[in-house]
């Protein structure tokens, strides 16, 4: 029995045993990625393999910490820790040395270097189980609703001054956490609709983004209206209509005699129609009107604001990664480099893999931050499909434990921390292997417990125990 009086055989051991599998498994591809005839040995402190395995004892002692301590120790520190590390995430940005074009590390004496922002993802994750976790608490009330926006607006937007586009999407994550407590499914695809009218915006033209909208409607508008059949009609007359404007406005005759793009000359056409619809539904007081109205106003300031965007949030690096990503440009011994070298170290590893130290992407320095964001490509090229396979189900297991563990929570607090930490390491799972198999952009995103580097191994570390002391008192 532990002092707190519970036994410690209730634990996931399960889940445990994936998390020292993958810890092994990432050193030893850490010592992979790093090796050469020339190189120190495994446990050498003078390698990154030899770091990261002090990093692997240093955070089994700090487990069996977190372990020990209650649970009302997380929930009275919860608030204090979340403003710690809002004052280091603003220190970075003055105190903290550039790194890739972000400015996310802070130096320590003895020539360490932490990463505030890894660490915020376990304060945020804690204070929002302490404030959803709260009696009373309701998502769908608009102060609730503000309150965990704060929590989770505050650090994003300090990271995002780093910048640090790569945990920003990590905090966007948190998105599925609040969908499991109530948060309007609509929210949700709200912004993964203003995610897909970016790229295809960026990818074709404002014009496409605009019919993209229109025809969105259009289908919302049929499976919800008495008369599906003429309402799709309508929609879809109109549509094929307005995709001939721009072959129209490449006749030498109209041409000559129009100045406009072709965007504009389409809500020209469309804004007779927008009356119409407006007049029709309050003359028949129709409810719900309102929302096609505001959505596709939404929508017209999203699509015309992708450029300024674009060229003037977004850094050059990633601007090059993106039009890679998206087939705008090719360079692929430039922004593309990485993810051209790291596709052929994957492919080349073919079902079982050429051998641990036998990569010879990996050993002759093809793919850059091949330890750290890379490292994947290390994986696929040493162990092949089956390591591959073998790695994300690992992590597939942590998370379907994570979540089943959570929906046995009687209370909502312990839930909420526990959808945290699983969304988060969906999150960097998920961004991570696609940068390397080249369907997400680069953002410098490490992969959980493998990819060298001691903040972010301490974070899972944390982040993972921490639920293990919470499922106990379940």
């Amino acid at each position: 029995m532990s002092p707190a009086g519970i036994s410690y055989k209730k634990l996931d051991w399960i889940l445990i045993g994936c998390y020292v599998l993958l810890a092994v498994f990432g050193w030893l591809n850490i010592y992979a990625s790093t090796w050469s005839e020339e190189a120190e040995g495994i446990f050498s402190l003078a390698s990154r393999s030899g770091n990261q395995l002090m990093w692997i004892g240093v955070a089994a002692l700090i487990a069996v910490i977190v372990l020990f301590l209650n649970t009302r120790f997380y929930r009275t520190a919860s608030w204090p820790l979340y403003i710690l590390s809002t004052i280091l995430l603003a220190a970075v940005l003055v105190l903290g040395h550039e790194v890739n074009g972000s400015k996310s590390w802070l130096s320590l004496p003895g020539g360490i270097a932490i990463q505030p922002s890894e660490f915020s993802k376990i304060a945020t994750a804690l204070c929002l189980s302490r404030v959803m976790g709260s009696y009373g608490f309701n998502l769908t009330r608009a102060a609730d609703f503000l309150k965990v926006a704060a929590i989770i607006i505050v650090p994003v937007g300090l990271i995002a001054l780093e910048p640090d586009i790569g945990t920003i999407l990590v905090y966007c994550s948190l998105a599925f956490m609040l969908y499991r407590e109530g948060l309007p499914g609509r929210i949700l695809g709200f912004t993964g609709y203003a995610v897909l009218l970016f790229l295809v915006t960026l990818k074709f033209s404002p014009f496409v983004s605009i019919l993209l909208t229109v025809g969105s409607i259009g289908i919302i508008r049929t499976l919800t209206s008495r008369s599906p059949v003429r309402v799709f009609l309508i929609y879809a007359a109109f549509i094929t209509a307005a995709a001939f404007i721009p072959r129209l406005l490449s006749v030498e005759a109209v041409s000559r005699v129009t100045g406009m793009a072709e965007e504009y000359w389409l809500l020209i056409v469309i804004a007779p129609f927008l009356i119409w619809f407006i007049v029709h539904n309050i003359r028949n007081k129709m409810k719900g009107w309102g929302i096609y109205v505001l959505s596709f106003a939404l929508s017209l300031v999203l699509i015309f604001s992708v450029d300024f965007i674009f060229h003037n949030v977004l850094q050059p690096h990633h601007r090059d990664r993106i039009e890679n990503l998206l087939g705008i440009s090719e360079d692929l011994m430039g922004a593309g480099y990485n993810v051209h070298q790291s596709k052929i170290a994957i492919g080349s590893g073919g079902l079982t893999g050429k051998g641990f130290l036998e990569g010879t992407q990996t050993k002759f320095n093809f793919v850059p931050e091949q330890s750290t964001d890379f490292i994947f490509c290390t994986i696929g090229e040493e162990w092949g499909f089956v390591g591959c396979v073998l790695v994300l189900g690992l992590y597939l297991t942590i998370i379907m434990r994570i979540l089943n563990s959570a929906e046995r929570q009687k209370e909502r607090g312990p839930r909420v921390y526990s959808y945290c930490v699983a969304s988060i390491i969906f999150m960097h799972v998920f961004v991570n292997v696609g940068m390397t198999i080249g369907i997400m952009p680069v953002v410098g995103i490490p992969l959980p417990l493998i990819s060298y580097g001691g903040s972010s191994f301490l974070t899972f570390t944390i982040l993972l125990f921490i639920h293990l002391r919470f499922d106990l008192e379940r």
